[in-house]
């Protein structure tokens, strides 16, 4: 007998667009909720970011599989009628439209939650409702800028964008969860909710750390690949040019790194190297006493050593690494122009692979269309 998924008999809608919002929908799509995603006539814009699967968009076929695509023009008597009736079958909605846009359109939020007091809404923006900066636009570089994120990002001559749409896929992320914290909420009360994620928040929270020691008189640093709270934390290169990440996270290991692969145990008994607190202060000392093993060696006889003083390591990969990677699992979603294997979302229920709905073509709606 098929297992059920957790959220089967769920029906979102998602007035989304772009890639917040979407990683959202899409896991509570994976989870079974049928997620009814309404895009305009022209369709989401994320549609056409790019067309490196197959003529379709990298960013679209990773997040929205398994959802259905209704076609509504929002600006529209018949499409607003529409929209309010979906809204009306619905036990979640989730909206990114800028802000105050679903008011502008006769959908006020306030008013949504008189009419269905079980509806949870989730409304993702830039920087919330209140605020100096409301009304702006936002989008994930922005953000990654505005917050302060790119400051300690990059190297020491210049800041940097995280390489992927950080903001974006951590905004979705908070917003997944807080969907599944108002659903539990909802079986005990039978309330439903209305969460706002901002953007901005979300990348301050997650900046807590840096923030902290900025405010403590420990600025950050830019190190590129260097930990600015941890040494040794980086990248060495070997005597046969391999580069290989290592981390070192207590001084316990710190003993391990210094008898097993340095063969210099007196390092461990170093004052100047014997706590993490040292080590960063002496980083410029720490890091060359481990560039020299490192050259002395092969990427093997290194690994060897490492593996042995049972030190974290890594190799420094690229994309092309991770596609061949052999821990790399992946999934295959099916889409109009054929099949997509792309990575696999990283829970694992009872040991078991789940099943993921196909990529909406624009307005197609691959699953029975009862109830909508």
């Amino acid at each position: 007998m098929a297992r059920c998924l957790p959220l089967e008999g769920l029906t979102v809608v998602a007035v989304e667009q772009a890639v917040a919002a979407p990683f959202c929908t899409s896991r509570l799509a994976d989870a079974g909720a049928r997620v009814l995603k309404i895009e305009r006539p022209e369709g989401d814009f994320a549609r056409g970011y790019d067309d490196v699967v197959s003529g379709l968009s990298s960013y679209f076929v990773w997040l929205n599989r398994g959802k259905e695509s209704i076609l509504v023009d929002l600006m529209s008597a018949d499409g607003k009628e529409e929209l309010s009736r979906l809204i009306a079958t619905a036990d979640v909605l989730v909206q990114n439209l800028k802000p105050g846009a679903m008011e502008k359109l006769g959908f006020p939020i306030s008013v949504l939650r008189d009419q269905h007091p079980a509806l949870i809404v989730c409304s993702i923006s830039g920087y919330g409702d209140e605020g100096p900066f409301s009304d702006r636009k936002a989008y994930d570089l922005l953000i990654q800028a505005e917050s302060g994120l790119c400051s300690i990002t990059g190297g020491p001559n210049e800041p940097a964008r995280v390489g992927i749409s950080i903001v974006d896929i951590a905004t979705g992320a908070t917003a997944h969860a807080a969907v599944l914290e108002a659903l539990i909420a909802r079986g005990i009360s039978g309330h439903g909710a209305d969460i706002r994620i901002s953007m901005f928040d979300v990348m301050a929270d997650w900046l807590a750390v840096p923030l902290l020691q900025e405010e403590g008189g420990k600025s950050p640093k830019r190190l590129g690949l260097a930990h600015p709270s941890i040494a040794p934390y980086g990248v060495f290169r070997t005597g046969n040019g391999k580069d290989i990440l290592i981390s070192v996270q207590s001084d316990r290991e710190w003993v391990s790194l210094c008898d097993v692969f340095m063969k210099n145990s007196a390092m461990a008994r170093d004052p100047r190297f014997a706590t993490n607190v040292a080590r960063v202060a002496n980083r410029p000392a720490t890091d060359q006493m481990l560039r020299e093993t490192f050259l002395s060696l092969d990427d093997i006889e290194a690994r060897s050593r490492l593996t042995n003083a049972d030190i974290a390591f890594a190799s420094l990969n690229d994309m092309a690494s991770l596609s061949r990677h052999p821990h790399l699992r992946r999934m295959i979603v099916e889409t109009s122009n054929g099949p997509a294997a792309i990575p696999a979302p990283a829970p694992i229920f009872n040991g078991e692979d789940r099943r993921y709905g196909p990529v909406p073509a624009l307005g197609a709606r691959p699953r029975a269309d009862e109830g909508a």
